[in-house]
This record gives structure tokens, sequence and C-alpha cells, in this order.
């Protein structure tokens, strides 16, 4: 139960720090988000859970391919927020994700790569 608590608050520090950080510089905080690190604590926890490799290997792997298709939503999301508000624009979003994702998952089919 310890492990669980320390992997609950480590991994919300990181997302609190970045909130933080955001507060302060758009820019840095933005290079902070953008970096992997819920991916890399993701791995770390794996390993050190003693989680085979080709589990491991496969959630990178994977990770890369399901990035892909969020990024039309950084850009819709600074587009629709002055004119939406913030809750209609982050359901925009989140609705932009779902649909590019789909499609994204259907084209990636072709080329041998199953996502979903």
């Amino acid at each position: 139960m310890t492990w669980i608590i320390t992997k609950y608050l480590l991994t919300a520090g990181i997302v609190v720090l970045v909130s933080e950080v955001a507060k302060r510089s758009d820019k840095l905080g933005g290079f902070i988000a953008a970096l992997p690190l819920i991916t890399l604590l993701t791995l770390t926890w794996l390993f050190i859970e003693n989680q085979s490799e080709e589990k491991i290997a496969n959630h990178a792997y994977y990770t890369f391919w399901y990035v892909i298709p969020t990024l039309p939503m950084f850009l819709l999301f600074p587009y629709l927020l002055p004119k939406l508000g913030f809750w209609l624009t982050m359901g925009g979003s989140i609705a932009v994700t779902v649909i590019s994702f789909g499609l994204f998952s259907l084209l990636m089919k072709n080329f041998g790569i199953q996502l979903l």
C-alpha cells in the first residue's frame, strides 16, 4: 500500500509542478508538459514492478502511436478558447481527439499497426 501511495504522490507532484510552472511561464510550462514525464514515470514503475521487457517496450511503442492523433487538439484548443469558453473548448478538444484517434487507427490498420 505504501508503494501505491508513493506512486500517486510522485505522479501527482509532477502534474502540480507543471501547473505551477505554467502559472509563471507559458513557454516553460508548455515545454515541461511536452516532455514525456508521465510516460517515463510509467516505464519506471513498470520496470520497478518487474514487468517484462516486452510489456515495457509495448507501452513505449503504443504511446508513440497514441500521441500523434492528440496533436490537432493542441492547435484547436487555443483557437476555440476565446470563441467558446473553457468547458466547450475542452469538450470540443476531447471530441476532436477521439475522432482523430479513430481515423488515425483506421489509417494505421492499412500499414499493419493495430491500435484498437
